[in-house]
């Protein structure tokens, strides 16, 4: 459901999700060399992608094979009481960039 709110924000329609898994670190195993250049061409302060993105860390948060449920009762009953919805955080955040013209 996240995936759908995060794309509509943004303007875009969501890609379908088929059922099988497309890992990351296969997806930017190539790309290192284009973020060199990006970085290069637009005065960027890092060009090694390894130092700013984990693709493998990405792939086990995102890509296991079962629902991960979590509950934050016990928090709660500690006195974590704050809360935002994550879409709500996404939001925010990508408000707070373009605000800032970091996103388009």
């Amino acid at each position: 459901w996240m995936w759908g709110r995060l794309a509509e924000w943004f303007g875009l329609e969501p890609a379908p999700f088929d059922g099988s898994a497309l890992p990351l670190e296969e997806q930017m195993k190539a790309d290192a060399p284009i973020w060199r250049r990006i970085a290069e061409r637009e005065g960027l302060a890092e060009p090694d992608l390894g130092r700013l993105a984990s693709p493998w860390h990405t792939d086990a948060d995102l890509g296991r094979p079962i629902e991960v449920v979590t509950d934050m009762s016990k928090s709660r009953r500690l006195g974590f009481t704050a809360y935002q919805p994550t879409d709500d955080a996404f939001f925010d955040l990508f408000a707070e960039l373009r605000a800032d013209r970091l996103i388009p």
